[in-house]
């Protein structure tokens, strides 16, 4: 008589935080973040305590007000989210991005992602000043994401994005 498995705890818990971590958007983004401290403040935090900034509850985001205007650290933080996606599609490619950014003082706008004449990433920017993700887990799928779409997107249109 076979016997029916039963999940275990670990096949239906989300991923560690430990694992997160791992991933290398992650590893990118934490990378980006220690590269900017230019005065070591950041040298005794760990990756996590780091990725904190990034993290904004469902109990935080409902605290910010509907409209606002973004502040400049989180525009920073949503500038360092791009840059590392943009760093792990060239580090994927082998071909140079270069991410700009167009925003209002309201907190809209449009991120893209360039690779040569290519836009390998767009993104719709809406209420910027609540920018974040509920945990570790939603930062680094969000991030492996867009990486995976941009470099499936370079894969397309390889000469297009080699294009000078």
């Amino acid at each position: 008589m076979a016997e029916t498995a039963t999940p275990d705890a670990e096949t239906t818990d989300t991923p560690s935080d430990e694992a997160m971590l791992a991933t290398p958007f992650v590893q990118q983004l934490v990378k980006q973040m220690r590269a900017q401290d230019t005065h070591g403040q950041w040298d005794g935090k760990s990756d996590a305590k780091l990725l904190e900034a990034f993290i904004l509850t469902p109990e935080a985001r409902r605290a910010l007000p509907i409209m606002g205007d973004p502040d400049p650290e989180t525009l920073r933080r949503m500038e360092q989210f791009f840059n590392a996606v943009g760093l792990c599609i060239e580090r994927a490619t082998k071909v140079m991005v270069t991410p700009m950014m167009k925003m209002s003082h309201e907190g809209f706008g449009r991120q893209v992602l360039l690779a040569g004449r290519l836009v390998v990433v767009n993104k719709q920017l809406r209420d910027v000043h609540r920018f974040g993700f509920p945990s570790l887990t939603k930062l680094a799928e969000a991030g492996t994401k867009y990486v995976d779409e941009g470099v499936a997107m370079i894969e397309k249109f390889r000469e297009v994005a080699d294009w000078s």
